[in-house]
């Protein structure tokens, strides 16, 4: 038994019905039958009883109802003590971002923290967006950069910008500056799970699908090997805005269908009156508009001198 499997019971007895309780908390009705039912067996009781319309609760479920509503207060005021605590001892706030964006993002924040005179201390954290949203709700980061992230109760959702997929591939494969989804089709790609998903969602209403020969979560490693061999893949552009990341490949953009990612900065929604947050979230958003000027997260200046001069 955790706090999630409590918060979701919590939530299904409050809105008296499983599909009211998913829509409340923004999750599919199936996966949240599943967790009241792995509580059910880890419990061996019976808490809800189905009616034609709607649950109700058991007298086990009744027993178990005003335990939880205590135990998840309890959970919410020691998390806020920690992270009160956590400020006061020394003002550190944890960013989580992916692995695209670390390289262009972290330098210039880092130095923007630096000079700073509120005295953040940043520390990061990468991975994709799935573990930064379970290390975002489990307090492990305090502010997280997401792609495409769903809605989720109890976070604070900002969206930052959207950014342009390009092509990247080994000089064997004679890319073209532009390439039409048709010829997209036919180039062996190596992609990141993540990436391959949202792409493919995009290309999915044009009937069309990608060449994926591998799926590999670690974008260094892809860079890697499209350099050495012959393969492309589909990333951000912002990966490719580096001297070192340019170095073997060539660039050419997508036509006729537009591939991109949407940016979103999240937090909690229970720090909301942390005096620190405001001011790293601030900087985040100072910093996306200093890299957007440069041309970082845009298809137009895809030319060997303008990324030589990041």
């Amino acid at each position: 038994m955790d706090l999630r499997a409590l918060r979701y019971f919590v939530a299904i007895a409050d809105a008296g019905s499983l599909t009211a309780a998913a829509a409340a908390i923004r999750i599919a009705q199936p996966a949240l039958t599943r967790q009241l039912r792995e509580l059910e067996a880890d419990l061996q009781v019976q808490l809800l009883q189905r009616l034609p319309r709607g649950v109700r609760l058991t007298q086990a479920g009744v027993t178990l109802y005003e335990s939880a509503k205590r135990i998840l207060g309890e959970a919410q005021r020691v998390r806020q003590q920690l992270a009160e605590g956590r400020e006061q001892a020394g003002g550190s706030l944890s960013l989580g971002v992916s692995p695209t964006l670390a390289r262009v993002l972290l330098p210039g924040l880092f130095e923007t923290c630096h000079l700073s005179p509120d005295g953040i201390r940043l520390l990061t954290r990468e991975a994709f967006t799935p573990a930064l949203l379970d290390w975002l709700e489990r307090g492990i980061v305090d502010v997280a950069v997401l792609t495409n992230p769903q809605s989720r109760r109890g976070l604070i959702m900002q969206p930052l910008l959207g950014e342009p997929f390009v092509l990247a591939g080994n000089p064997s494969l004679n890319l073209a500056p532009s390439m039409s989804v048709s010829q997209l089709e036919r180039i062996p790609l190596l992609m990141t799970s993540l990436h391959r998903d949202l792409v493919e969602q995009q290309l999915r209403p044009l009937g069309r699908q990608l060449n994926v020969e591998a799926v590999i979560d670690s974008v260094d490693s892809i860079c890697e090997l499209i350099q050495r061999g012959r393969w492309a893949t589909l990333m951000p552009v912002s990966v490719f805005k580096s001297q070192l990341a340019m170095t073997g490949v060539d660039l050419a953009e997508i036509s006729g269908v537009q591939l991109n990612r949407l940016l979103v900065m999240a937090s909690r929604l229970e720090d909301s009156n942390s005096t620190r947050l405001p001011v790293i979230r601030e900087m985040l958003v100072a910093e996306f508009a200093r890299l957007t000027q440069r041309g970082i997260f845009s298809l137009v200046q895809l030319r060997p001198e303008d990324f030589a001069s990041n």
